[in-house]
């Protein structure tokens, strides 16, 4: 059976992603998790680059991986440098690593108008560069760079490219769609040239999102032949991104039967991929295929019916396959059903004729008409349930909340302050904290109050924060619905407040947040 090597490049091609910062310690932190699921390769950096790089590789040395072989990245030797004597290709050694990534030019537009060599130099450039990390026992994988619009104008030098290459003595021949423009069907056909005229290497694939293709261009690719699939993750990279490991993983084990991972590590494609976010500091979009939240998410009642007689009706896989889960979302349209499966989480006894199942969907109904929308905060509705069953014992009693603002702002960053008074079991506790805005002060101050009781509120932090306006044509004095995203590292939750006033619809949210942390600190099967 055929088996795909998955190589990631978070740590590299990830890294050049707007936005995106890793330290030291979050990059070995990613390592970690990458070869926990059984990645095959892990792209880590150029150590040539940047100091960070080099302590990253020093430090990495010392790691015991069970699945994945790092790998350094760098250039062809510079034109007109003997490559034993080229800094960045002498750095790649330092860094000590089994596998090493060379990239170079295989469109003659960037040989001539870029680097300013002549072809057969660049072919010399390759060759001998491939040929001096093999003869120091490496496995090399040689990067094509801008392969696919070089095959396009001079498909002769792109294959001379790969020939300099494999000349060489290179493992790997990775087909590289730099610029993002090929198409599917092309990349399968071009795909399927290289391996014929190359049977004694592996073919590789690496592909950027910039038309939306890099997935399908990928899976296109493993088509034609390629066995090595280069992506990051969970998809962020330069520009618009790199193909979506994510994706393509499942897609080619579920729906191709092509192996990519250890046996049973598909469970932990969710885990992964939420957990890279989190070192990452950006947010998981809801509806990323197989590991986002929304995934196996279902509003309509019609579909939720469905789904809850036979699951493949409206699920192209179990969600349990690559350890996600399967969400009936709370909204007027979600039927009885959905509603009742909530309820008996709560109450096993009731049914869906017990006049609390009718209440509470009376209610529910009217909330969101008033402007609350639960599906995207199903842990409000969750307390809301508590409380209407009359479940429901407040951690906290407010006493009162006072929250300042500065402006001209301080040289600080800090432009609000907030005191807060609240009693917990008839002891009561007074604080006071500054914030980046009025809710950031209050959220500070409520905590700090609260851990001198509650000590895990420490574990958590606010990830998101919206605010919708729901009555424009009532301006300033408009009703608002504030959403608010917290973690404690290992949940993820939403909660939901609406009012007039933005600081007490935050307030309502912010004290959801926190009592549904404290409610799942006592009752962690809620999650």
């Amino acid at each position: 059976m055929k088996q795909v090597k998955i190589f990631d490049s978070t740590l590299r091609d990830g890294a050049q992603g707007e936005g995106i910062a890793f330290s030291v310690e979050d990059k070995l932190n990613i390592v970690r998790a990458l070869d926990e699921i059984g990645i095959a390769y892990i792209e880590a950096g150029n150590p040539g680059s940047n100091p960070k790089d080099l302590e990253f590789f020093a430090r990495a040395r010392g790691m015991r991986l069970k699945h994945a072989k790092l790998c350094a990245f760098g250039s062809t030797r510079r034109k007109g440098i003997a490559v034993e004597e080229d800094a960045n290709v002498l750095s790649l050694l330092k860094a000590e690593t089994q596998v090493v990534s060379l990239f170079g030019k295989s469109w003659d537009l960037h040989v001539t108008g870029i680097l300013n060599a002549t072809l057969e130099e660049n072919l010399a450039m390759i060759e001998e560069t491939v040929r001096f990390f093999k003869e120091k026992g490496k496995e090399v994988i040689f990067d094509a760079e801008h392969f696919f619009d070089g095959y396009k104008e001079n498909p002769d030098y792109a294959m001379a490219a790969l020939a300099a290459a494999c000349k060489g003595g290179a493992d790997t021949l990775c087909l590289c769609d730099t610029n993002g423009a090929a198409y599917p069907t092309d990349v399968k056909a071009i795909t399927e040239k290289v391996c014929a005229a190359f049977p004694s290497c592996s073919v590789g694939i690496h592909c950027h999102n910039d038309t939306g293709l890099a997935v399908a261009n990928s899976l296109f690719a493993v088509d034609g032949g390629a066995d090595h699939v280069q992506g990051t993750f969970i998809g962020f990279g330069e520009r618009c991104g790199n193909a979506n490991l994510s994706t393509i993983i499942p897609n080619l084990e579920l729906k191709r039967g092509t192996p990519c991972l250890p046996a049973g590590k598909l469970a932990m494609l969710t885990q992964t991929a939420r957990h890279i976010a989190e070192i990452a500091n950006v947010p998981l979009s809801g509806g990323k295929p197989y590991v986002g939240h929304s995934a196996f998410a279902h509003k309509g009642g019609m579909h939720i019916d469905g789904v809850s007689k036979l699951s493949r009706s409206f699920e192209h896989v179990s969600p349990e396959t690559v350890g996600n889960e399967r969400r009936f979302l709370m909204s007027e349209v979600s039927g009885r059903a959905t509603i009742l499966s909530k309820i008996q989480k709560i109450d096993p006894t009731i049914t869906k004729d017990s006049p609390e199942t009718k209440r509470i969907m009376e209610r529910l109904k009217q909330l969101e008409h008033n402007g609350y929308q639960f599906e995207a905060a199903e842990e409000s509705f969750t307390l809301w349930i508590y409380k209407e069953l009359g479940r429901f014992e407040s951690h906290f009693e407010l006493i009162s909340f006072r929250v300042l603002g500065e402006c001209p702002f301080p040289a600080e960053d800090y432009t609000a302050s907030a005191m807060i008074e609240i009693k917990v079991d008839g002891i009561t506790e007074i604080t006071a904290a500054k914030g980046q805005g009025p809710v950031h002060a209050l959220d500070q101050a409520l905590r700090k109050a609260l851990m001198v009781f509650y000590p895990t509120l420490a574990q958590m932090r606010l990830t998101d924060y919206k605010v919708r306006v729901l009555e424009p044509k009532g301006g300033t004095a408009a009703k608002v619905r504030v959403l608010i995203e917290s973690t404690d590292g290992d949940n993820v939750w939403t909660t939901v407040g609406v009012s007039e006033d933005i600081i007490q619809a935050s307030w309502e949210a912010l004290v959801d947040s926190i009592e549904y942390k404290l409610l799942l600190d006592g009752q962690p099967s809620l999650h």
